[in-house]
């Protein structure tokens, strides 16, 4: 069962602010009254109950988590491996809500158009095939483009990306578990980065167009990562926003923090 938290932040929103708008309304002026007809060395007269001190002490809280989440920027925790080497597991990730539309929370309507992904960019999305599970991938292939993938090799518009082999991937912490993977730079063309590859594993080869308003992405990790290669492509309204930096790194399974990679951002 996935929790969802935009959801429960925007009712705690509203029902704080709606009980502070209501006792504003209706109670606080009968208790002023009250307190102004009451006479020296009569009783206090009692205050606001304690709903409403809670209700005006978290509303202004419960509301600027909800902008700034919802329209500035986002926390993520990467669970698995499939961003490797870019992104290891326990990576905690921000992510620019605005880059490509400003989006209702909840509903996740766009209201403001504010460019699109560019490919190279790793965004996080709502799965295509069940919507309330978070995905992070890369951007490889955009509105148009005609994209394939052979013999672990990404062609976009029959044009090879170029891969440069560093070495046996070689890393510890939570990267350990890749050990020996051939690690690769591959050039986008506008951007170079880091994937691995599996000599010895199966790649799932595919080849098609990409529909307007979808993209294709992949996973760092080419044959650790279940991506479009498997289930199509992600429509613009799945989006959710563009990640740019670690803010922390806590692995629960290897017990600790990796400290140099704070403050790492991503390309």
């Amino acid at each position: 069962m996935n929790l969802d938290f935009a959801a429960i932040l925007v009712l705690l929103t509203l029902l704080s602010g709606m009980i502070w708008l209501l006792d504003s309304l209706f109670f606080a002026q009968k208790r002023a009254a009250a307190e102004a007809g009451s006479q020296d060395g009569e009783r206090q007269l009692p205050g606001p109950p304690l709903l409403v001190d809670y209700a005006k002490s978290f509303f202004p809280i419960f509301l600027f988590v909800l902008v700034l989440r919802s329209f500035v920027v986002e926390p993520f925790r990467i669970p698995s491996a499939s961003m490797m080497p870019t992104l290891l597991i326990g990576d905690f990730i921000l992510v620019n809500k605005y880059d490509y539309g400003i989006r209702l929370p909840v509903i996740n309507r766009k209201i403001i158009s504010n460019g699109t992904p560019r490919r190279g960019d790793i965004i996080v999305f709502r799965y295509p095939e069940n919507p309330s599970v978070p995905f992070i991938k890369r951007v490889v292939g955009l509105p148009g483009d005609h994209v394939a993938y052979y013999d672990k090799t990404l062609y976009i518009n029959g044009v090879p990306m170029k891969q440069t082999a560093i070495g046996p991937y070689d890393a510890g912490g939570p990267g350990s578990i890749m050990n020996g993977a051939s690690h690769r730079i591959e050039d986008l063309g506008v951007l170079e980065h880091d994937i691995l590859v599996d000599i010895d594993r199966y790649s799932r080869e595919v080849e098609g167009t990409v529909p307007e308003g979808h993209y294709f992405v992949l996973g760092d990790n080419r044959d650790n990562s279940k991506d479009s290669r498997y289930w199509g492509f992600v429509p613009d309204e799945n989006l959710i926003g563009r990640a740019f930096l670690i803010w922390m790194n806590w692995d629960f399974r290897d017990g600790g923090i990796q400290w140099g990679r704070i403050g790492t951002m991503m390309n």
